[in-house]
């Protein structure tokens, strides 16, 4: 059980972090944009 969870954790935060840093930069980019 301890071994099953990396193997899905690892892959779900290497997709999930990156998405939720490119989302938070383009939003700062565009808020910047509009202001």
């Amino acid at each position: 059980m301890a071994s099953s969870i990396p193997s899905i954790f690892v892959p779900l935060v290497g997709l999930f972090f990156p998405a939720v840093t490119m989302a938070f930069l383009y939003f700062h980019i565009q808020k910047d944009e509009i202001l």
